[in-house]
């Protein structure tokens, strides 16, 4: 964003510090500059002259004798008797009677100021002295047109260019992105408002732009306008007016200087003031041939509509350009073809040309998403572009169209020949935030006091009522102005009165902490557990993408409609969040069968993501702010091929369980934890989508579902190039430590005094389960636990004869030591025969 120093001034009721000065403060307070540049050192030497005569130069077809007045200011220059100085030019519109500018011997060209300076002379063309030259607006870097001298409003001769037409600058240019979030600083009033701010002085705001007020004179005739928003949650405002009687020449010579020193090319005065508001609020405008417009339709009404494009429709820019614009995109049109791009470039059909007599003026709020996505895929990036995608505010559309329309009136002759027309859904204004000064005061190291806080937010617009209360004497109710779209939390205050403040003017010091230890994020030490158990075990960690491919998902037969699609993926390879992990896995197998490993385990810890299959399932998947879920998974993949199966007892599912058993067994959750076969009649599960029918089991822990075990589909295996021997498990690790917390495992200290052990053998009816059997002898062993009494159940055998099918045997281990002495055999007798009898009365089993 290019800041011009002395239109800055223009606005700002004190003045502005020396520019090297102000520089540093723009860079410490506002943004980072990338350059400045002194755009007065091309026109100091250039003068302004009266022509007092002028006659075509003998034998040439276009050349003049000029003798010019400087008011005698230019020194080391062959004068007439007049004081008069020659020079020799060829514009066709050179005449007695103008004042231009004149570029004496020895001053630079500006056009060439910055890439091979052009010094002139005094030089003869066919036997006449010509003492420097008359310059065009090409040559002044002022503009594009090389057809004729630039003529100047009367001035008193000798009068420096520079001064008279305010190009004794300075042009500071700020990094763009130290706006993004700022789109009132892509405007020189909203520059301005804040380099007030950081100097310390309150902005005074203009008046036309402070409070809206609708003065529609000078009135002319009426001419008819329909104007219409099909698109409101893309176009929040959309005012269009209707001009006529205007005059299309090339605007003033000073408000094309002030395009020109900002990179503006001046085209005429209609196009030029649109530009000259543009710059100046940060609101693009837009201007529309009215009898072209109309024509379009052939109706005795020119229609303008926003709107999303349709079916095959085409637009031929003001740029030469044709596209087709993205479907989607916002355009503007009549009732028959599209005219512009909204927020991007206007069409070349309703262009302001020499001929027009009666314009549309728009201003207009666009999506900023849209617009970017519409630039970002035509490859069309304009000034309009750069702050539409900004997030303009749609407050002052109203102000600006008719600043534009009246400055328009005085400059162009124009009248107003419709109404206001203003479609508008807008929001309502960012909600007042409240805040204590010492909420400030403590994030900022500083204590501020509420008059400097409010002096320091007013300076820049905002409105501050102090509404203290018991708990916050210092409180204050805090209004947004219009223009700032990015203010809505506390802290949003707190940085808006530390950069006003300075930075670097806060005390450096370092905030006091606390001794204590820092508190440990019990997920990342449930992990790293998990990691180093896994490890033992013999597996092998990876990381992959939290994105898959829509075909990974198809292969394992997850329902692609109910993970999120990605619109600006990565890679075309990574389309989608996954839904779970173990596809991720088993994706990487093959390439490390081809790499000669034979037999490997796999795990990763990582993140799935999930749609839901339904609107009611889909709440599910939401946190309470609306956000996907981001669900905490651990998943483990075995695999063997067929030769290094071999070595193993049993099917995959066992080598797998051994994994899950490695994970249960470091968190202690070996007996909450159960398996239960899944069967083809229970609901479908994304996570299960890839385990072969009656080969898969649930992880229950109670009564929830914390994940899935199992072997693999054939056509996975097929689809996946995956050995036979395979099997896997996935857990929601967010799960295992909550039940990890809830059984309060810790540290438990090993007990001074010699541990005994006593195995007891129970016959009982075969269909009672070995959970129950723990689940007795834990509960009877409980009152010891409390007791100070450290206990265990480990299993040592089951069996069953082939004679007896109806009972079987469980025989337990039974430890047990106690913290304070040592256990008598009496004891350790009282408690198996406590053991015995709850055994026998809850499981009908008996001691054998």
């Amino acid at each position: 964003m290019k800041i011009s120093y002395s239109w800055i001034q223009e606005y700002v009721d004190f003045r502005l510090p020396p520019v090297a000065e102000l520089v540093d403060r723009i860079g410490a307070q506002l943004g980072e500059v990338k350059e400045v540049v002194d755009l007065g050192a091309k026109y100091r030497q250039i003068v302004t002259v009266n022509i007092t005569a002028c006659q075509p130069l003998p034998d040439s077809d276009h050349l003049n004798v000029c003798f010019v007045d400087d008011g005698g200011v230019t020194t080391d220059v062959e004068r007439n008797q007049d004081g008069l100085v020659q020079v020799v030019c060829g514009a066709p519109n050179v005449r007695a009677g103008l004042t231009v500018a004149w570029l004496p011997p020895g001053s630079t060209v500006p056009s060439s100021f910055d890439k091979d300076p052009f010094v002139l002379g005094a030089r003869k063309l066919r036997g006449f002295v010509s003492n420097g030259m008359l310059a065009s607006p090409q040559e002044l870097s002022i503009g594009d047109n090389h057809d004729g001298i630039l003529e100047l409003d009367a001035q008193q001769p000798g009068t420096s260019f520079a001064e008279a037409y305010g190009l004794d600058d300075y042009i500071i240019d700020v990094e763009n992105k130290m706006f993004t979030h700022r789109p009132d600083c892509f405007g020189i009033l909203g520059l301005a408002r804040e380099i007030a701010g950081i100097l310390g002085h309150q902005f005074v705001e203009p008046n036309w732009y402070a409070t809206f007020t609708k003065n529609l004179l000078p009135l002319g005739e009426q001419l008819p306008l329909a104007v219409h928003n099909l698109a409101p949650e893309l176009v929040p405002r959309f005012m269009a007016l209707v001009l006529s009687g205007l005059t299309v020449q090339p605007s003033s010579v000073r408000q094309q200087t002030y395009l020109s020193r900002v990179g503006i090319r001046p085209i005429n005065n209609i196009v030029d003031a649109t530009n000259y508001f543009m710059y100046l609020t940060g609101q693009p405008l837009h201007a529309y041939d009215y009898d072209k417009v109309r024509a379009l339709d052939g109706q005795n009404i020119a229609t303008l509509v926003a709107r999303q494009t349709q079916a095959d429709e085409s637009l031929n820019l003001l740029s030469g350009k044709v596209i087709k614009p993205r479907q989607g995109a916002i355009v503007i049109a009549t009732n028959s073809q599209t005219i512009g791009l909204a927020g991007v470039m206007g069409g070349a059909s309703t262009e302001v040309d020499g001929d027009t007599k009666n314009i549309i003026l728009e201003s207009a709020t666009f999506d900023m998403y849209s617009i970017r996505r519409s630039s970002m895929v035509h490859g069309l990036f304009s000034e309009a572009v750069t702050r539409f995608n900004k997030g303009q505010s749609p407050y002052q559309n109203d102000r600006v169209l008719l600043a534009a329309a009246h400055h328009l009136c005085d400059t162009a002759g124009a009248q107003f020949a419709s109404d206001v027309f203003d479609e508008a859904t807008l929001q309502p204004p960012a909600a007042t935030v409240d805040i204590a000064v010492s909420f400030i005061s403590d994030r900022l190291g500083m204590t501020f006091e509420v008059d400097q806080v409010s002096r320091l937010l007013t300076n820049v617009g905002f409105s501050v009522e102090a509404k203290p209360d018991t708990e916050s004497p210092d409180r204050l109710s805090l209004k947004a102005p219009f223009w700032r779209t990015d203010i809505g939390l506390k802290e949003d205050i707190v940085e808006e009165v530390g950069r006003l403040y300075g930075f670097d003017n806060l005390p450096l010091q370092l905030p006091a902490r606390t001794l204590l230890p820092a508190v440990k994020n019990q997920h990342l030490e449930l992990k790293q557990q998990l990691r180093s158990s896994l490890q033992r075990a013999g597996a092998n960690e990876v990381l992959t993408y939290s994105f898959v491919h829509g075909d990974l998902l198809a292969k394992v037969g997850q329902d692609s409609e109910q993970a999120y699609r990605l619109k600006n993926a990565l890679s075309p390879d990574l389309q989608y969040y996954r839904l779970s992990l173990v596809p991720s896995l088993l994706e990487k197998v093959y390439a490390n069968i081809r790499a000669g490993y034979s037999q490997f385990a796999l795990f990763e810890f990582g993140k799935t993501h999930q749609l839901g299959a339904s609107p009611e399932t889909a709440k599910d998947h939401l946190t309470d702010e609306g956000l996907p879920v981001e669900a905490e998974h651990l998943a483990v993949v075995f695999v063997a091929d067929t030769k290094a199966a071999k070595h193993y007892d049993g099917a995959g599912f066992y080598q797998a369980r051994v994994y899950l058993e490695a994970i249960l067994k470091q968190l202690q959750l070996t007996n909450v934890v159960r398996l239960v076969a899944l069967t083809d009649d229970q609901p479908a599960d994304q996570a299960t989508t890839y385990y072969a029918a009656g080969r898969v089991a649930a992880v229950f822990a109670g009564d929830v579902a914390i994940g899935y075990i199992g072997e693999f589909k054939a056509n996975v295996l097929k689809a996946l190039k995956l050995p036979a021997y395979s099997a896997g498990l996935e857990l929601d690790s967010g799960r295992l430590l909550t039940l990890s917390n809830q059984t309060g495992q810790s540290y438990i200290p090993l007990s001074k005094f010699p541990k005994i052990e006593q195995d007891i053998c129970l016959r009982l009816p075969a269909a009672v389960l070995y959970e129950q059997v723990v689940a007795v002898a834990q509960a009877t062993l409980q009152p010891l636990t409390e007791q100070a009494t450290l206990t265990a159940v480990t299993p040592v055998d089951i069996y069953q004869s082939p004679d007896r099918t109806d009972y079987k045997q469980i025989t337990l281990r039974i430890s047990l030591a106690n913290y304070d002495r040592t256990m008598t055999e009496a004891e350790v007798s009282r408690i198996l025969e406590a053991l015995t009898v709850a055994a026998q009365s809850q499981l009908q089993a008996e001691r054998v």
